[in-house]
């Protein structure tokens, strides 16, 4: 017996608050999540969120509310708001509706294009894979200290500035010509300008075949923005679970789908929690990452910038974020400054990959040493401050020494920055990376000046790089840093 379609009575606008507003249905309530137009030819977009008796709800827009007026009809579209799935979205950019502004031609219906609710429940725990497998991005800051997980969720903290972006986006740049799989880019509240720029970038690397995008900038509603994140798993699991493939799941900024979920919740009336946020922001937090998973079919892995407010960690919208990942990676604006970069805090940051039964006993053991030297350093740091460097027994030399040298070993020209630097980008396996490590803190290197290791690939260019120059500077023993030599002044 064929099913007749349900035929839904429309509504009219009774109330109009900024982005939210209030309707009327005397022919049945349409449920929660559904999509309803408003406006001139349904110009406006708006997401049901509550339904305040038996004939009113209320909904949040998710385009802008200018125009809209009491009185005005309300369409029941039949079905909450949908994103594009299929081979056709490859190589596209899109809005949070599916609508493509790539200024090519619009996603033809039919040519392998279906669409899908953005609402969708994370996959069982039958479905999920418990192995662990490590993914290799070239940076030997990450690959060494903070290995990222197959299927795992990683986490760029820090405040403004300090390259949270340039990182996603040389990691991009990195894996995506590296690996067979697919690469969904979701922008979240970030500036237009980034969205043109990196762009432009995939397609002149070569690997826009590959990607997805799909944005909600920071000038759009907070409904847009809200709702983004989810459009963008929507197309990610169509790819893991129809087309069996690994995906790489890059958002920037997860901070701001927290601010976007707060602005909802305020315009919705609730009452705010600690620090003016949402009292619902786990939960909302959690169904968008519970959905990031690998299961049998493929994996999802998924590297999301966090931006860190005032660069404050106890910050509740970067205590709930930590708790979701496999790996955070806290970039520190000390480093920044020095012109460490990436300036990634290797004391902060943290991984559960490091373990001797995934990463193997020397990487641990070598991950371990390379801490410990660092760590040693900044406690040594206020001794060379108020009595100088010369006044450290020679063992704490050696160790300022060693850990000079890492830091420097640790940073890394980027391809997406050359135009800005000059010095050409560098991709580093994890063995050379480990056997740089290594051969640093067998001092194998201490007759080089720290410069030499600064801004390199391999450790061996580093013996390439001093030959070149014409004067090789001093060792740290006897030419302490500025910073050290200002400290030592003022003592």
């Amino acid at each position: 017996m064929k099913q007749e379609p349900a035929v839904h009575s429309p509504g009219v606008v009774v109330a109009v608050r900024g982005s939210v507003v209030d309707m009327r249905f005397d022919g049945g309530l349409p449920a929660i999540h559904t999509l309803l137009r408003a406006g001139d030819g349904g110009r406006v977009a708006i997401e049901v969120l509550s339904q305040r008796d038996a004939r009113h709800v209320r909904g949040i827009a998710l385009t802008p509310t200018q125009g809209l007026a009491r009185g005005m009809p309300v369409e029941h579209t039949g079905g909450p708001l949908q994103a594009p799935v299929g081979k056709a979205i490859l190589s596209r950019m899109f809005d949070v509706f599916g609508h493509t502004i790539d200024r090519e031609p619009p996603l033809a219906s039919g040519e392998g294009v279906a669409w899908r609710s953005v609402h969708r429940a994370p996959p069982p725990l039958v479905r999920r894979s418990t192995s662990s497998e490590v993914f290799e991005t070239g940076i030997k800051a990450i690959d060494v200290l903070t290995p990222l997980e197959r299927g795992g969720k990683a986490g760029l903290f820090g405040g403004a500035g300090v390259g949270k972006t340039v990182l996603l986006t040389e990691m991009i740049h990195n894996m995506v010509g590296h690996q067979q799989g697919v690469s969904i880019f979701c922008g979240i509240g970030e500036r237009s300008r980034e969205g043109e720029e990196l762009y432009r970038e995939m397609e002149a690397a070569g690997v826009l075949p590959h990607m997805v995008m799909i944005f909600a900038q920071m000038n759009e509603p907070p409904g847009a923005r809200f709702r983004v994140g989810h459009a963008a798993l929507t197309m990610a699991e169509y790819f893991r679970d129809d087309e069996h493939r690994d995906v790489l799941l890059l958002v920037d900024n997860i901070f701001r789908f927290i601010q976007a979920g707060a602005e909802v919740s305020g315009l919705m009336g609730q009452m705010p929690s600690r620090l003016g946020y949402q009292p619902t922001m786990g939960t909302e937090l959690a169904a968008l990452e519970e959905r990031i998973a690998n299961t049998d079919s493929g994996a999802i892995t998924a590297i999301q910038a966090v931006y860190v407010p005032a660069d404050d960690f106890t910050d509740p919208a970067a205590v709930h974020t930590f708790s979701h990942l496999s790996a955070s990676i806290v970039l520190s604006r000390k480093r920044a400054s020095e012109g460490l970069f990436p300036a990634i805090d290797p004391l902060q940051s943290s991984s559960k990959m490091v373990t001797p039964g995934i990463v193997g006993e020397r990487h641990y053991t070598l991950a371990q040493a390379i801490r410990r030297t660092l760590a040693q350093y900044a406690e040594l740091k206020d001794i060379i401050a108020m009595l100088g460097l010369e006044q450290l027994s020679p063992d704490d030399r050696k160790v300022v020494a060693r850990a000079r040298r890492l830091e420097r070993f640790l940073t890394q020209p980027f391809f997406t920055t050359e135009q800005f630097t000059g010095l050409t980008g560098k991709l580093v396996s994890l063995k050379d990376a480990l056997d740089g490590c290594e051969r640093i803190l067998a001092d194998e290197f201490k007759d080089l000046p720290e410069s030499a290791l600064y801004m390199i690939g391999a450790v061996d260019e580093a013996t390439a790089k001093a030959k070149g120059k014409a004067k090789p500077e001093p060792e740290p023993e006897q030419q302490p840093t500025q910073e050290e030599a200002h400290a030592l002044d003022d003592a």
